[in-house]
C-alpha cells in the first residue's frame, strides 16, 4: 500500500476511546492539548496529567487503564524499561502504550516493541506527528486499519448515485480483484434487490442486531454472493415507512464488515441524515454524484460545504462525479460554469445512457456486470485507486488488450 493510501487510512473520525497522557515537557503537553482541535479526535477523550511511568503505575492501581496510554520519559536505561514491565501488571488487557523519549535510539526502539510498546517517538513531537501516531494506533487497535470505506452519496435524489455505486463495487471486485462488500443504507427504500437480482433476506435492523450481537452465522444468511469477489448485504425487507436504524448501530455493522473485507462500498442514497453524517466522517473516500442541472449543483455546493465543515475545513478525499451529461443537450449547465460554481472540477464525467440504466433495472441485471457499463467502470476506478490497493493498471490493460483482440477478430469475420 502506498504512503498516500496509508495517510488516507487515518483521515477518518476515530472510534470512541480514551487516551491518557503522562507528560513532563511543556511542548509535548501543548501538542497533546492541541489535538482537541483535530476533527478526527471528536469522539476521543484525552486526559493529560503531568507525570511519568511512576504516575501511571499509581493511577492504574486505582482505576482501569484506557485503550491507549502515552508516557514521556527523560531516561531510557534499564531502570525505565523495568518500570514499564511493572506498569504492564496494572494495565487492562488490550491497553496499548506509546513512549516519548529524549533520544533516537534504534536499540531502545527494538527493546520497547519487543515488550509490546506500540511506538516510540523522539521529543519534541509536533502536533501533526503526535496526532497521526495516535490515530494510527487507535485504528489498529479498535478498527480495521487495512480496510477502506468508500461512500457514494447523491447531491439529491434521481442523480444516479446508487447505479454508480454498484458500478464502482463491481469494478473493484471483478476488475481489480479486491474482495469487496457492498451495502445500501436505505433500508426499505433500497432498490438494490431489483438491480442485483435477489430477494431481500432480512431488514436492515435485523442485520444491525446480528452485528451488535456478533452473530456471524445469522449475518452470513443475509449476504448475497454477487460474484467471486463481491458480496452484497441482501437487506431492504422492512416497510418503507418504518423507522430506520440508528447511526451508532449501523456503525457496528460497518466495523464488522471492514474487519472481514479489504474494501467496503456504501450507498448512502435515501439513508437518514445522522447515518449519512456518521459514514461520511468514517469514509476514507467520498464520491458525490451530481448532474449538470441548477438544482443538483445547488445541493452539491451545500453538501460539499457541510462535508468540509465536518472534516476540519478540508475536502481531501472527496471526489465529484458529474453524471447524466447529455441528458438535455442545450439546457445543461456548462462544465466551465460548474467548475466556477463549485470551485472543484469533476473527477469523472459520465454520459447519459437511458437504455443501460433503465434496461438494467427493468431486466433485473446488475448494471456493473453489464458489458455496456465498462466505460463507466473505467472512469470510476481511478477514484478508488486513491485508497484501495490492487492491480488497477494491469486489470485495465488486460481488458483493453482483450477487447482489442476481440474487435480485430469480429472485424475479420464481418469482412
Amino acid at each position: 500500500m502506498s504512503d498516500q493510501q496509508k495517510n488516507k487510512g487515518t483521515s477518518v473520525l476515530l472510534p470512541s476511546a480514551t487516551v491518557d497522557f503522562f507528560l513532563k515537557d511543556k511542548s509535548t503537553i501543548e501538542a497533546a492539548r492541541a489535538l482537541s482541535d483535530d476533527w478526527r479526535f471528536a469522539r476521543v477523550t484525552i486526559s493529560i496529567e503531568e507525570g511519568d511511568v511512576e504516575t501511571a503505575i499509581q493511577n492504574y492501581q486505582q482505576v482501569s487503564s484506557p485503550a491507549l496510554i502515552i508516557i514521556e520519559t527523560d531516561t531510557t536505561d534499564e531502570s525505565f524499561t523495568n518500570r514499564l514491565e511493572a506498569l504492564s501488571a496494572y494495565c487492562a488487557e488490550g491497553t496499548n502504550a506509546i513512549v516519548i523519549g529524549p533520544v533516537n535510539d534504534v536499540n531502545l526502539y527494538r527493546r520497547l516493541t519487543a515488550m509490546g510498546i506500540s511506538d516510540y517517538l523522539v521529543r519534541s513531537v509536533p502536533t501533526d506527528i503526535l496526532g497521526e501516531t495516535l490515530a494510527s494506533g487507535l485504528i489498529s487497535q479498535l478498527g480495521a486499519s487495512e480496510s477502506r470505506l468508500i461512500s457514494v452519496i447523491g447531491a439529491k435524489g434521481g442523480v444516479g448515485a446508487s447505479s454508480l455505486a454498484q458500478c464502482l463495487a463491481w469494478g473493484i471486485a471483478d476488475r481489480v480483484g479486491e474482495k469487496t462488500f457492498f451495502l445500501d443504507a436505505a433500508g426499505g427504500w433500497s432498490s438494490l434487490g431489483v438491480t442485483m437480482g435477489y430477494e431481500p433476506q432480512a431488514s436492515l435492523a435485523e442485520a444491525v442486531r446480528a452485528a451488535v450481537n456478533k452473530d456471524h452465522d445469522t449475518l452470513k444468511r443475509m449476504i448475497f454472493q454477487a460474484s467471486d469477489k463481491l458480496k452484497v448485504l441482501a437487506c431492504g425487507g422492512e416497510a418503507m415507512l418504518e423507522a430506520s436504524v440508528q447511526a451508532q448501530q449501523y456503525e457496528t455493522l460497518i466495523d464488522m464488515m471492514m474487519g472481514l473485507n479489504p474494501v467496503v462500498v456504501a450507498d448512502l442514497s435515501s439513508s437518514i441524515p445522522s447515518l449519512k453524517r456518521t459514514l461520511l466522517n468514517r469514509s476514507h473516500q467520498i464520491i458525490i454524484v451530481t448532474t449538470p442541472t441548477l438544482s443538483s449543483l445547488r445541493f452539491t455546493r451545500s453538501i460539499m460545504a457541510e462535508i468540509k465543515s465536518l472534516h476540519g475545513g478540508s475536502l481531501e478525499g472527496v471526489d465529484l462525479v458529474l453524471n447524466m451529461q447529455g441528458m438535455a443537450i442545450g439546457k445543461e449547465i456548462s462544465l466551465s460554469d460548474i467548475n466556477t460554481v463549485l470551485d472543484q472540477k469533476p473527477s469523472a464525467i459520465i454520459s447519459y445512457d437511458s437504455k443501460l440504466f433503465i434496461g438494467s433495472e427493468n431486466e433485473g441485471h446488475a448494471i456493473g456486470h453489464h458489458k455496456a457499463s465498462d466505460e463507466i467502470v473505467s472512469r470510476l476506478l481511478p477514484l478508488a485507486k486513491k485508497v484501495v490497493s490492487g492491480s488497477f493498471s494491469e486489470a485495465h490493460d488486460k481488458k483493453s488488450s482483450s477487447d482489442s483482440v476481440l474487435d480485430k477478430i469480429i472485424s475479420k469475420l464481418k469482412t
